[in-house]
């Protein structure tokens, strides 16, 4: 069980709207964003694994962390991309959220932050 005052890690969620259709679909240059957010977060990046659709398609990609992940799936026909920042222990996710926030100025980034693993989590037996 986890004890209610402690904080597991915090988790990101940026809805990213950009005008740039051709950065939605690079791929090399959001693998490259992802890889900066994860470094100035201090992670230890474990793997990473991307996927371009082609054509008028965009990108999903995943970095696994030793502190967990930071993703990416983006629309470039709605000019939108979300992101998934889930970073454990004492690294600074705000880190990680200040380089989307500079490398994409021109975006409109909106940020949800939640703590996780404050309440107590009950333990459930597994059904056999």
């Amino acid at each position: 069980m986890i004890q209610k005052d402690t904080l597991i890690g915090r988790h990101c969620l940026l809805d990213i709207y950009i005008q740039d259709r051709d950065w939605l679909k690079n791929q090399q240059d959001i693998e490259h964003l992802l890889h900066l957010a994860a470094q100035a977060a201090q992670a230890h990046i474990l793997a990473g694994h991307f996927h371009t659709f082609g054509g008028d398609g965009g990108i999903t990609g995943v970095l696994l962390l030793a502190e967990s992940h930071i993703s990416i799936h983006t629309w470039p026909e709605h000019n939108y991309a979300a992101v998934d920042i889930f970073i454990c222990g004492k690294l600074s996710i705000n880190a990680a959220i200040s380089i989307f926030q500079q490398r994409l100025a021109n975006a409109h980034i909106e940020v949800r932050l939640l703590e996780r693993g404050y309440k107590a989590v009950r333990e459930v037996p597994l059904v056999k």
